[in-house]
């Protein structure tokens, strides 16, 4: 069986933002792809009611997904319900242990928004208790073995909420996937207007484009890039086992 790699985030878009040529590059090394939005979407609109944005970005968030080969799980909660809590870990817990990945990719711990905070607690947390038979999930899953690297990606803007900035221990260069990466963020196209209005993202794909050169500008060597920072093996795999890194040995550089 071919080994997986699991993208969770908290709302359509984040994925395709911050980690969507990472994940091409995994597909090109063999890996199979999981997508996670926890949250559905429901207030990324100032015009449409809930039902049918949820609807509309559900159908973005699959498309972009589907782009790259990827199994798409569906969200869990609406926008801003997404807290820290024992029913949403419980959910969370069972899509990990359905995909049992032995690479997990979720946002930063500190960023810009509550809800990419609290995605990254239940993801990571889910990803802990993945092997414990006293942890009930939603639906009832049995816990898996096998070990799991957790890998940051950089927060929005590449700064932490009280704006310094965030510099990785791992690019991924993503130079030429990156016509695939925009197209993939292109799907999401009911957020363009929004979030040039709500955020200041005068054009959202232009908004990433920045991001990942910035990226690509910090490693020195790659003109467009994807940071990451590995979390603490502690619960998850050995000490030192860095299987992003060995994955995408021709395209990565140390921070």
């Amino acid at each position: 069986m071919p080994p997986r790699a699991f993208a969770v985030a908290a709302h359509p878009d984040d994925i395709e933002f911050l980690m969507a040529g990472t994940l091409i590059r995994l597909g090109e090394a063999g890996y199979d792809l999981h997508y996670l939005n926890i949250a559905n979407g429901s207030c990324g609109t100032a015009t449409l009611p809930a039902d049918e944005i949820v609807r509309i970005r559900t159908a973005e968030a699959t498309a972009a997904a589907e782009a790259i080969g990827a199994v798409f799980h569906p969200p869990l909660v609406a926008d801003l319900e997404l807290f820290y809590e024992p029913r949403l870990l419980a959910r969370v817990a069972a899509v990990m242990r359905e995909v049992a990945p032995e690479i997990l990719l979720v946002q930063s711990p500190a960023d810009y928004m509550e809800d990419h905070q609290n995605a990254v607690r239940l993801a990571v947390t889910a990803a802990f208790v993945r092997g414990m038979p006293n942890v009930v999930t939603d639906p009832p899953r049995d816990p898996v073995g096998g070990d799991v690297a957790v890998y940051h990606a950089q927060p929005h803007g590449n700064r932490d909420p009280l704006r310094q900035p965030v510099r990785p221990d791992l690019f991924v260069d993503v130079t030429d996937v990156h016509p695939r990466k925009r197209a993939m963020l292109a799907c999401h196209e009911s957020q363009r207007a929004w979030l040039d209005a709500t955020q200041g993202m005068d054009s959202y794909l232009a908004a990433m484009e920045g991001f990942s050169r910035e990226v690509g500008e910090m490693s020195g060597r790659f003109e467009f890039a994807e940071g990451w920072r590995r979390r603490l093996h502690l619960g998850y795999g050995p000490e030192g086992w860095d299987p992003l890194a060995e994955a995408l040995e021709p395209h990565v550089a140390a921070g």
